[in-house]
């Protein structure tokens, strides 16, 4: 059961770990490119409109509502797109960003590797599926929430006072011998608990984010650039096609 109780932990930690790093890429994502495609669904809009007034078609009209409402401001965009738009449209930077103009970096939030060795060092031993008891476990899911909020931050510092935190707090009693048949109960919860953990694992791997970042786990900054450029070229394909139709 010990054994079976520190292999879950250690997947627990492996899919965590996983998590944070999605949840950073895709936030690197949505700064660095968040703009680019909103330039596109622009362009592809203006595009559906200018064609619609040469042609006066009704399906042609019908597509250039279809392209325009998808460019319409949606619940929530600004969080989405983490301070470069609004419902009023883009903000300062990444217009900069779009003109090549200097602008601030992205805020990057990566964890070092002292900050994961600490992470995983502090999950490992303050797990609430250690707890012998419920205040045992309410005191460490209190505790592991923190060390959790702490990693996502890729605060080191913090990590490492909940580090010694941890060791001056008290110590969990040693485990009783337990009946045979609430051993069993138990590996049948733990069986349980993978089986979730498989499933949010899978999610995670098989998500859009998660798959750009497992093309390049070791240098995502290089995959954003391609992806960057990549959508650089189309803007610049639709903004001719724009000007041709205008133009004509």
């Amino acid at each position: 059961m010990r054994a079976a109780e520190q292999a879950l932990i250690e997947f627990e930690i492996a899919v965590e770990t996983f998590r944070v790093e999605v949840e950073n890429f895709s936030r690197l994502h949505h700064q660095k490119l968040g703009p680019m495609y909103t330039r596109l669904d622009e362009l592809e809009a203006l595009i559906a409109e200018a064609t619609a007034a040469r042609t006066g078609d009704p399906e042609d009209r019908a597509k250039a509502e279809e392209a325009r409402a998808r460019v319409m401001p949606m619940p929530g965009v600004e969080e989405l797109f983490n301070g470069w738009m609004d419902g009023d449209g883009l903000f300062p930077e990444a217009v900069a960003m779009l003109t090549d103009q200097p602008v601030r970096p992205p805020q990057r939030v990566r964890p070092s590797e002292e900050a994961r060795k600490l992470y995983r060092e502090l999950v490992r031993k303050a797990h609430p599926d250690l707890a012998q008891d419920d205040t045992e476990r309410t005191r460490r899911d209190e505790f592991i929430a923190r060390v959790n909020a702490a990693y996502g931050r890729g605060d080191e510092g913090l990590l490492r006072e909940l580090a010694e935190e941890w060791a001056a707090g008290p110590v969990p009693p040693e485990r009783a011998p337990s009946p045979s048949e609430e051993l069993y109960a138990r590996l049948e919860w733990l069986a349980q608990r993978k089986e979730l953990l498989t499933v949010v694992a899978r999610e995670l791997e098989e998500s859009a984010i998660g798959s750009m970042l497992r093309m390049a786990p070791d240098d995502p900054d290089t995959l954003l650039d391609e992806i960057a450029e990549q959508l650089l070229a189309q803007v610049s394909e639709r903004e001719a096609e724009l000007t041709r139709l205008t133009s004509a």
